[in-house]
């Protein structure tokens, strides 16, 4: 992002106001913003412990095969190796799975997919650890692997529960009604990795109990607790997690499936084990974006109002189910995007493959049919001659309309406001003839094009996401504050991913209270659970436990007060740090209301319940729902096909700004993630082999690919089943953003583009003029 805009002040929806100094609503900085910086803030992967062991993992070279042996005598006879563990040594239960237990610790009798563990070392440096699990000798009789999904539904079971996770076909309207204009699409999306900034790593170290703690950073602590406890046969009191420094997530950051392993070793070594994976393992091990194949059908009248929409969309879940099933909830219930169609028939699948595991990233399901339907929208405004923005507002989505999921819109919706303002916004200038200008080539000064063939596109993109779980999942969350001499501290199992969650404690209690000194206590299990961190539900969850447990530990302080002075709570007010009547009669702090006792209060948050999709797929699945509008702006050369993305103007619905500077960072960042998706981020296999699993061979944006983000309007109409009426911040763009520059680069080349990451080839117009 330019310097430009990240001095812009967004435009907001309503009067603006000088941002408090703390509280809601101001920008409070980050409490470990400046370890962070400084390179103090402790990660796993800093650990250290007396007497420590480093862990290895042996995974398979083949994406399929039956295993016919196993010998690690030759590993377990070198100098410095104190355990090997396999599939043997596993005392519980064999397979693990935070949806669907259908992974197993270590591979037994089949390998399923590329880098899956067969086997696990303990020694005592690492380097001894990674050659005595290079001497682990496995024989394999290879398999032809099934790396096509649609191939998978005629495949031999590639697991006892089948090739075919879930399907949920969706009826809205009358099959029969047809349009008058029809455009037909077919797309691709690619396989994307949530790319972590620093890989998993975490230290095991052995309780006097028979038990284990785990440091690690853990999203889900309590889900990650039970799921190793059932592998190691121990009640989930005997296992502990402890969340260090979470170094950014973008989805499950610590897959089960380092954890466990090294948790089996430090059972067995009776010593702290600990495992800082490689960035080949880190590709290999965890979960990524669903590939996804999806055809379309999209019928409208004359005047471009949509009439029915037809789609089939296959999600490519890998060898495991993982977050398949809701993934798949997701993309059927939105295939339509945040548009008004009478008439709905999807179809949605979402099956295993050879190919490596798929999991929950940021936007599952929603991402990938958003960049088909948007792309139906292009070509259906082609076909009219309409403008793509006027084909758009047309059709779009507002409070009240109903999903072809049957569920009513209910939460804002200002999908119209939303493109009109990235419309309406000024368009960035040509680049001038400056020696400057060769920067702003696609492709750099070295990208061997010619000014001349460069052509610049405009385009759009409308995104939905939906808020916290779907389908009936029990979202709830507990939090305690606690007030003594002058500070309080929150106490909550939500982990700070990066999202912002700490600060928004802080401001919470602040707001609440008029303390301004808040510190919010680490996370471990010992704690009530928060839950995962995922589809914005700390901020509403455990934010919310966090303001009601505040508002009780307020009813505590101003009690005595009230009856003292003979009103009612209602009467008194807290502001920076002191209490005040409505009258006037009564002024003190809030240090000297307490007079040295220490209050504190616990409180859970639980939002209204949803249902699962039925076998129509209907049903009010979602607690509420975000959007997002984004205009892109290319430069495309067209004779090499490379792309430069000058502008992304985006307008939000937000709900409520609960930290400026915060959620324009939120927005930023997942716009720069969803550019990744459309241009350079794709996890290459070849018959499911992962090709250079590495940051060379998978590409993700820097600096030099940010363009200007332009929040040209942030639109605070509060949802009132929120606690804050706040909606989800990173979603939407990441979600809206890759659709937005296909769009671009459409207009640019006339090009369908039907493929995400965009390749060059698909960038390179048909007849350049």
């Amino acid at each position: 992002m330019s310097n430009d805009a990240a001095t812009e002040t967004p435009t907001l929806d309503g009067p603006q106001q000088e941002p408090p100094a703390h509280g809601l609503g101001a920008s409070l900085s980050p409490a470990d913003a400046r370890a962070k910086t400084e390179g103090t803030f402790p990660y796993a992967a800093d650990l250290w412990a007396e007497g420590l062991l480093w862990a290895a993992i042996l995974r398979s070279p083949h994406p399929h095969a039956r295993i016919v042996s196993i010998d690690t005598e030759a590993a377990a006879a070198m100098p410095g190796v104190r355990a090997v563990v396999t599939h043997e040594d596993v005392q519980g239960d064999p397979s693990y799975g935070r949806r669907v237990v259908d992974r197993p610790v270590f591979a037994s009798e089949v390998v399923r997919h590329h880098g899956e563990a067969i086997a696990a070392v303990a020694a005592d440096h690492p380097d001894t650890a990674r050659l005595a699990a290079a001497a682990i000798a496995v024989e394999y009789e290879v398999l032809d692997p099934v790396t096509d999904p649609e191939k998978a539904f005629a495949a031999e079971p590639l697991h006892p529960d089948g090739n075919l996770i879930r399907h949920i076909p969706l009826r809205y309207g009358d099959s029969a009604v047809t349009g008058e204009v029809v455009v037909e699409g077919l797309y691709r999306i690619g396989r994307q990795d949530p790319a972590p900034i620093g890989a998993e790593a975490g230290l095991a170290v052995p309780r006097p109990d028979g038990g284990v703690e785990f440091y690690t950073a853990s999203t889900d602590p309590h889900t990650d607790r039970d799921l190793a406890a059932a592998c190691f046969g121990l009640d989930p009191e005997r296992v502990k997690v402890v969340v260090t420094g979470v170094p950014g997530a973008t989805g499950d950051r610590e897959d089960p499936g380092f954890q466990i392993p090294l948790g089996l070793l430090a059972l067995r070594t009776g010593c702290p084990v600990k495992l800082a994976a490689t960035r080949e393992e880190s590709f290999l091990g965890h979960a990524h974006r669903h590939p996804t194949l999806l055809r379309y059908r999209h019928h409208a009248d004359a005047e471009g109002r949509l009439v029915k929409v037809e789609a089939q969309i296959l999600l490519d879940a890998g060898a495991y189910a993982d977050s398949s099933s809701e993934s798949l909830a997701a993309a059927v219930s939105f295939a339509c995007g945040p548009y008004v169609v009478p008439h709905a028939f999807i179809e949605g699948w979402a099956v295993r493959t050879n190919n490596p595991p798929s999991g929950h990233v940021r936007g599952e399901g929603a991402m990938q049919v958003c960049a088909a339907y948007e792309g139906q929208m292009d070509k259906l405004a082609a076909k009219l001659g309409l403008d793509p923005a006027e084909l758009r507002l047309r059709n779009v989505l507002a409070t009240g309309d109903i999903l072809p999921t049957g569920q009513t819109v209910t939460c804002p919706a200002p999908v119209a406001e939303l493109l009109h303002a990235v419309r309406d916004f000024p368009l960035p200038a040509l680049p001038k003839d400056t020696p400057e200008a060769a920067w702003l080539l696609p492709g750099g000064p070295e990208g061997a094009g010619e000014p001349g063939a460069v052509r610049r596109g405009v385009g759009y993109g409308i995104g939905m996401v939906h808020m916290l779980g779907a389908e009936g999942a029990d979202e709830v969350s507990t939090a305690t504050v606690k007030v003594h001499d002058g500070v309080a501290t929150v106490i909550c199992a939500a982990v700070e991913t990066g999202q912002g969650f700490s600060t928004l404690a802080r401001q919470i209690v602040q707001e609440t209270l008029g303390i301004e000194e808040v510190h919010v206590a680490s996370v471990d299990t010992d704690q009530p659970p928060a839950g995962p961190a995922a589809h914005g539900r700390h901020t509403w969850v455990s934010g919310g436990a966090v303001e009601r447990a505040a508002k009780m530990v307020r009813t505590q302080l101003l009690q005595p007060l009230a009856h003292k002075f003979g009103m009612s709570t209602e009467l008194l007010q807290i502001t920076d740090g002191k209490i005040t009547s409505y009258d006037g009669v009564l002024s003190t702090t809030v240090t000297e209301a307490m007079d040295g006792k220490e209050l504190w209060a616990t409180a859970q948050c639980r939002p209204h319940p949803t249902e699962p999709l039925d076998e129509s797929g209907q049903g009010d699945a979602f607690v509420g729902m975000a959007f997002c509008a984004i205009r892109a702006v290319v430069d495309v050369d067209i004779e090499l096909g490379s792309i430069r993305v000058v502008e992304m103007a985006v307008a939000q619905d937000v709900g409520r700004i609960l930290n400026p500077a915060q959620l324009a960072t939120r927005i930023e960042a997942g716009v720069t993630q969803g550019i990744g998706t459309a241009l350079t981020e794709n996890l290459r296999t070849t018959r499911g082999l992962v090709r250079r699993p590495d940051l060379t061979g998978y590409a993700l944006p820097t600096s030099l690919d940010a363009p200007d983000v332009r929040i040209v309007k942030l639109i605070e109409e509060r949802d009132v089943v929120a606690p804050f009426g706040a909606k989800p911040a990173s979603a939407a763009p990441v979600v809206t953003a890759p659709a937005a520059v296909a769009s671009a680069v459409r207009a640019a080349t006339g090009r369908p583009v039907s493929r995400l990451p965009i390749r060059p080839q698909a960038a390179v117009a048909v007849s350049p003029s």
